[in-house]
């Protein structure tokens, strides 16, 4: 089966799916056809729309039903599970599984995005860290590069070790402009972090995901 990644974060709010994007635009610039997943999202339009799956599908050039790149989406822009446990829903892991394996069969790279940070909770016996183990995959990390992201990156990091996980890499993304040492804390990450740096994206890249994706680099690449 064609390789796959699992996309986590330091927290919400760090780029994910930025990164996610920039990530599809890196392999279609390499010539591979990919596709990114986002198997549960909060937080819709008028239309019913979620932002961060309609841009995946956007960055992707694999075309794939809706209910396969985002197989669960919740109205309010809310916790996973308290979305879930308000519309009387159960994320099942298999339905997760089989649109990742379907993703995998129609695309050279499918990269499959989580959601918040690596353990928040999707229901009351079942989190984002079980959805990576019950998947199985490497896994990309997304830095938010802040003031405390040393803390957050290497708990992380070991919170994906202690689960028998890979670490394929990792991304440093300049979510504050302003964050003091900015190059120390690179250097710290870089001689910590058991994973290559894929790629250092600046604040705000000139041509946004398409521009970012020249920052960065596949896994094993």
């Amino acid at each position: 089966m064609n390789p796959a990644y699992f996309l986590t974060g330091t927290d919400t709010e760090i780029g994910k799916t930025f990164i996610t994007c920039a990530l599809l635009h890196r392999a279609r610039l390499d010539g591979l056809q990919a596709v990114g997943l986002k198997p549960v999202a909060a937080g819709t339009d008028a239309a019913g729309l979620n932002d961060d799956v309609e841009a995946i599908r956007g960055a992707s050039n694999v075309e794939l039903p809706r209910q396969i790149i985002n197989p669960y989406c919740f109205v309010p822009a809310i916790a996973p599970h308290i979305a879930a446990a308000e519309a009387g829903v159960t994320i099942e892991f298999g339905k997760i599984i089989a649109a990742c394996q379907q993703a995998r069969q129609q695309a050279d790279l499918a990269i499959i995005e989580g959601v918040g940070g690596f353990c928040v909770p999707l229901g009351d016996d079942r989190s984002a860290a079980d959805l990576a183990v019950a998947l199985g995959l490497p896994l990309i990390l997304v830095v938010g590069m802040r003031l405390g992201c040393i803390n957050h990156a290497l708990l992380t990091a070991e919170a994906i070790a202690a689960r028998g996980l890979v670490l394929a890499g990792w991304v440093a993304n300049r979510i504050d402009p302003a964050m003091a040492r900015f190059d120390e804390n690179l250097a710290t990450l870089e001689k910590l972090l058991p994973a290559p740096l894929l790629g250092v994206v600046p604040y705000g890249p000139e041509g946004g995901a398409l521009g970012a994706a020249r920052t960065l680099k596949l896994p094993g690449l």
